[in-house]
């Protein structure tokens, strides 16, 4: 046998035991970690679990010890997941209340006693503000920061006059999908919509790329929406992380199309809210801003329409008015033309009842005058008249070819024509001389030129 001093293992971990209580026995720890290599028997209400500390800047863990949480610790677990809506699981950074427990039999083990639920929503938080960040120093041309609120491209864009045509992401299996479009479909002023649905899962950071690609299909489908309708029900805040998502929201922040958010959360914002155009807290109110927006426009028109009616009232009245004064004008008018008329005829007629002897008298007195005149100036006219005949008969007595040939004058013809030239009368021609009271019928024998000057007086 050997002679080496030994002692039994139960006897070395009965004293590390010993140590570890008398250090550790009565404290107790906070202690950031994350959670790996979680498991729950429901049957016993024990957690089992890993807390690791892992290097930031490498794939390295830096510490590891088991731990587990039972009794009333379990019950702490519960309501961290209802305070944070964050299931407690693997990969969650947590603040825990921890102590030491040594046993022989199963090791070192960390038992934990709480969880931080403020330290859990502070992640959150942070996460929250980072991506917000991000959005703002990644995107300056279509997402601002003015005050405390978020200038987005979208948020920018003009509602039309009437929400109709509409696209709504959300989850088939929503109940608050569901109330969102029996709100829409039996709202109290009968208006219709036309409503066409791209579903996606709507609850987990995980599904950010399924939400993300919606919301492209609603961009590629080139209809004409008025609105995009992001919806979905209730739940615990990290059901809403989603939101949160950096992709998601910057797609939200640039759409062209006016985003109108009805997530279902009662307390805080989401980034989605901040990025799009319209903010509401549940899908049945996002349901209410639509019908409230037509409701507006409708009552636009119908103030129009009694602001036309009491305008054309208005005018009507004025034109009533205005043509019962021009009425009134022309009967007066008429009656004073009338009666102007009247007078100036009775005075004509007075002239003609009070004149006509005298104006027949004078008439008359023109005829007659008129009578004489004509009988002068025709007897003188007449008179001239005959003796510028009588003058032109003398003439044409003296003129006439019977008293010339009376004088002694003769008359040659060749060939019963008058001929007045010796050149047209030939030797040895005939020639008939016409006398006073006689013809001679001759040959001519000869001709020859004579002084003309014997007949010049």
């Amino acid at each position: 046998m050997s002679t080496i001093p030994s002692i039994k293992l139960s006897e070395l971990t009965r004293q590390i035991q010993q140590a570890i209580d008398g250090v550790f026995g009565q404290q107790t720890f906070w202690i950031i970690a994350d959670i790996t290599n979680y498991t729950y028997k429901p049957q016993s209400n024990y957690h089992y679990f890993e807390l690791v500390e892992k290097d930031k800047t490498a794939a390295r863990i830096l510490a590891k010890v088991a731990g587990r949480a039972w009794g009333n610790a379990s019950l702490n677990i519960t309501n961290f997941e209802k305070a944070t809506g964050q299931k407690f699981k693997n990969d969650i950074n947590v603040l825990v209340q921890v102590s030491v427990q040594y046993n022989p039999a199963f090791g070192l083990q960390l038992n934990l006693l709480d969880i931080d639920t403020n330290f859990t929503l502070g992640l959150f938080e942070q996460q929250r503000k980072e991506t917000l960040e991000r959005l703002l120093r990644d995107n300056p041309t279509f997402i601002q920061k003015e005050g405390d609120r978020y200038l987005t491209r979208n948020n920018s864009l003009i509602l039309g006059p009437v929400i109709q045509q509409i696209a709504v992401i959300s989850s088939d299996t929503s109940a608050g999908f569901q109330d969102f479009r029996h709100s829409l479909e039996h709202n109290p002023f009968g208006y219709k919509f036309e409503i066409d649905d791209y579903f996606a899962l709507v609850q987990g950071d995980g599904n950010a790329k399924q939400f993300l690609a919606q919301i492209i299909a609603v961009y590629e489908s080139k209809k004409p929406y008025d609105a995009l309708i992001i919806i979905r029900g209730g739940g615990s805040q990290t059901d809403f992380l989603l939101y949160d998502n950096y992709e998601l929201n910057r797609a939200i922040a640039k759409f062209p199309i006016p985003v109108i958010t009805g997530i279902g959360h009662q307390k805080n914002e989401t980034i989605a809210d901040l990025m799009a155009h319209t903010s509401t807290k549940t899908p049945t109110k996002a349901a209410e801003f639509i019908i409230a927006h037509n409701r507006n426009f409708e009552d636009r028109l119908t103030g129009i329409q009694k602001m036309i009616l009491i305008k054309t009232y208005q005018m009507i009245n004025h034109h009533k008015d205005r043509l019962v004064q021009l009425n009134q004008s022309t009967i007066n008018t008429s009656r004073n033309l009338l009666h102007g008329h009247h007078n100036h005829i009775l005075q004509l007629s007075g002239l003609i009842l009070s004149n006509p002897r005298m104006l027949i008298s004078n008439k008359r007195k023109d005829l007659s005058n008129l009578s004489q005149n004509m009988q002068t100036y025709s007897r003188m006219y007449f008179l001239n008249k005959k003796g510028n005949i009588a003058h032109f008969q003398s003439v044409m007595r003296i003129m006439s070819p019977q008293n010339i040939l009376n004088k002694g004058f003769a008359i040659l013809k060749v060939n019963g024509k008058i001929v007045g030239n010796a050149d047209q009368i030939d030797v040895g021609e005939e020639l008939t001389v016409r006398l006073a009271n006689s013809e001679i019928k001759t040959t001519v024998k000869s001709k020859s030129a004579y002084d003309e000057n014997e007949f010049n007086l």
